[in-house]
């Protein structure tokens, strides 16, 4: 690495420009075009993102205020609003989509060995969607109700450091439960559901992929017991009972018998019942799990709230696309330095550095690196943490 580079050109080495060029490739995305190729406009919305910048505008009015150091980070073109929002609209968003897929590889690698709260071998993921709100006089294309409009983010998120797998943006209409038609299942990996993906027929094809899921309950499930376990009630636990579904409709969805878990919240107090098919870890495994489900929820509120996802340098379906892959790929891509730099710090504390010293000349381990024991007792409570 070329250490005299600007922070930001030695924070893209970490993205294989190789990889990058085969999507867009793929995509014919250079096609016809001599200045400001696709290479250049991911650089310029990866910057967009580390900067917090708020329009177009803001974005030709920074980086023309350094163009003497644009050459230096690896923008080759002179940026301005209109190319930008041109290419946005027009380069097709699967280039950004693809590169996104290759970063989530790399980082799923480094973090395969990752803890998340509970001692499991297997491999696994929680599934959860948010919603973007969207001006429905802007965003006709996405229309939600009446009068407003959203895109949805369906996220398949991997709990061993909290890389998101599989991502698939929809109109806000489209319901939970429908994606689960497009995902391919991990044999022995455990899936933890919320209710709304409760969908006995889309379960059961979970089911005889070999996978295990984990979700919550209806209140009132029309279920046959057939057997119980003893439980520890001083854990939180109510019961452990293995049942079939009664109804006829959900019994030829789901034929066969499932587990069903009792357990109160010790901190709320609230009861919770879980539906699983799995018979072998222990039910507390099992609602200890569940518990780690939060991580999504945690990770859409983060990306929200530092990464510039709510609101879009342009209206239409393929620059809001294209804008939401190269947040995911820029949140990919401090994920894997974080890891390959062995830092000790927050992926929040990560950003907030990079965002002020993107164009600093200086090692990015130097920059990044905790000089103080005060400095990692800062309080951020009021933050998500994520990479803790």
């Amino acid at each position: 690495m070329n250490v005299g580079q600007p922070i930001f050109a030695q924070l893209m080495d970490f993205a294989p420009r190789y990889e990058f060029r085969r999507c867009v490739e793929r995509y014919r995305g250079d096609y016809k075009i001599q200045r400001f190729s696709c290479w250049d406009q991911f650089l310029t919305m990866a910057f967009a993102q580390l900067t917090y910048r708020e329009s177009l505008r803001d974005i030709e009015a920074c980086l023309r205020a350094r163009s003497t150091k644009l050459y230096h980070m690896g923008i080759r073109s002179r940026v301005s609003r209109n190319t930008l929002a041109h290419a946005n609209q027009v380069r097709d968003w699967r280039i950004y989509a693809d590169f996104a897929q290759v970063l989530i590889k790399t980082a799923r690698e480094l973090y395969a060995n990752e803890p998340f709260g509970v001692d499991l071998m297997h491999a696994i993921y929680a599934l959860d969607s948010t919603v973007v709100d969207l001006c429905l006089s802007l965003f006709p294309w996405a229309q939600f109700r009446r009068r407003k409009s959203a895109v949805k983010l369906h996220t398949l998120l991997d709990l061993r450091g909290n890389i998101p797998t599989v991502v698939i943006i929809t109109g806000g209409s489209v319901h939970d439960a429908r994606i689960m038609d497009e995902l391919i299942w991990e044999a022995g990996a455990v899936y933890l559901l919320d209710r709304g993906y409760l969908h006995f027929r889309r379960l059961f094809r979970i089911h005889q992929s070999g996978a295990f899921f984990v979700t919550r309950s209806r209140q009132r499930l029309d279920c046959q017991r057939h057997c119980s376990a003893p439980v520890d009630k001083q854990t939180g636990l109510r019961c452990d009972q293995i049942i079939s579904l009664n109804n006829r409709v959900p019994r030829r969805d789901y034929p066969e018998r499932l587990r069903r878990i009792g357990y109160v919240d010790p901190d709320t107090r609230k009861r919770l019942v879980f539906l699983t098919n799995n018979t072998l870890l222990s039910a507390f495994t099992i609602a200890e799990t569940y518990r780690c489900r939060w991580q999504v929820e945690l990770f859409f509120r983060w990306i929200k709230q530092h990464l510039r996802i709510k609101s879009f340098y342009g209206t239409s379906e393929n620059a809001v696309k294209t804008q939401i892959w190269t947040a995911l790929s820029v949140y990919l891509l401090v994920a894997i330095i974080k890891k390959r730099l062995n830092l000790n710090r927050s992926l929040f504390s990560i950003l907030q550095i990079l965002s002020v010293s993107l164009f600093e000349k200086i090692p990015i381990q130097q920059a990044l690196a905790v000089f103080t024991s005060e400095e990692t007792d800062l309080d951020y409570s009021n933050q998500l943490m994520l990479f803790n």
